[in-house]
């Protein structure tokens, strides 16, 4: 029998694409979204239930009708801008759910969890590259409330037995190398599909806040790692949860940096249009450079990432090429 694993917000862009790569692994996800900003075309197997945390009853009959063994938490909102501006919205949606979605695992017994944490939890750097022993300040609510989460699952940890792996990840990018699935926010905040998006003519053009750091061109460097990487990292996850019965956090980035304006080249490069683009001031609390420090995770996890930079804008190309308007494209 094929174990099941509860996906929690499994129809959202990174969710939606570690149910790919759990079903090539045998397993059989149950789904569980709102499609407050999931796409129900998104999912690719597996068992979909439309259902949100704050609905503990219906929760618990999910629990009841399904043999779970591990738990995998994606469901949050993760708009930066929008939490500072609606700090409850990110407390309440995404602390008080996990907690209930955590008080139906007690009751179920369920003691595996995967969370889907964010580099937000670190705040401003204080060194380069950032490593799980980087001090984990937030400089904005949703990094605030993903913290909160860890902090309330270590407490769960050593008062009830919940095992959990952070995975901490910074820019994810790219789409299913298949063509099945990509990215599609409402709005779109991403570099990457935001500069396709311009490509393609959809957007008219591009904005590059600020190009007056202290960085090799004045433009803010990044590290993008490819979804289906960041996926491959949360199979590997329950799989050490197996073996190893231990908790854990890891960083999952390319360790790589490149600046903004390397990347719009780079999708001019694969795109072969050019890009209009306009240079405006700084967004307050955009740090010049962020660029994961990921040797833990592949001494102890055994995970490295295996798309370039290049492979990674070219899924994203292929994809938001065949799909303009996003999921609202798919037949």
């Amino acid at each position: 029998m094929k174990k099941q694993i509860l996906v929690v917000g499994g129809a959202g862009y990174v969710g939606s694409h570690t149910v790919i790569k759990l079903l090539e692994k045998g397993y059989e996800p149950i789904i569980l979204d709102n499609l407050s900003t999931g796409h129900k075309e998104s999912i690719t197997g597996g068992l979909f239930y439309e259902c949100d945390l704050a609905n503990i009853a219906h929760v618990r009959d999910i629990f009841k009708k399904h043999n779970i063994e591990a738990v995998m938490h994606f469901g949050a909102n993760c708009y930066v801008g929008e939490s500072v501006v609606n700090p409850h919205k990110y407390f309440k949606n995404n602390v008080s759910n996990t907690i209930n979605l955590l008080e139906v695992m007690l009751e179920a017994g369920i003691k595996k969890f995967v969370f889907s944490s964010s580099a937000a939890t670190y705040g401003n750097p204080v060194k380069i590259p950032i490593d799980e022993a980087h001090p984990q300040v937030p400089c904005n609510p949703y990094g605030l409330s993903k913290l909160f989460i860890e902090q309330i699952v270590s407490t769960y940890e050593r008062a009830y037995g919940i095992k959990h792996i952070y995975l901490r990840y910074f820019n994810a990018a790219g789409a299913d190398p298949e063509g099945r699935i990509g990215e599609d926010h409402y709005p779109e905040t991403h570099i990457i599909p935001l500069l396709i998006l311009t490509a393609l003519g959809i957007k008219k053009q591009f904005t590059v806040f600020g190009n007056d750091y202290e960085t090799s061109d004045g433009t803010c460097i990044r590290d993008y790692v490819h979804v289906m990487d960041i996926a491959d990292a949360h199979v590997k996850a329950l799989e050490f949860m197996d073996t190893e019965k231990r908790s854990e956090e890891f960083n999952l980035g390319s360790s790589m940096g490149y600046s903004v304006n390397e990347i719009i080249s780079k999708v001019e490069q694969v795109s072969g249009k050019k890009i209009p683009v306009e240079y405006t001031e700084r967004r307050e609390g955009d740090p010049a450079i962020l660029i994961a420090g990921c040797k833990k995770a592949r001494e102890i996890l055994g995970w490295r990432p295996h798309y370039s930079i290049e492979k990674t804008i070219m899924t994203a190309w292929e994809w938001h090429k065949k799909y303009p308007k996003g999921f609202k494209d798919v037949k």
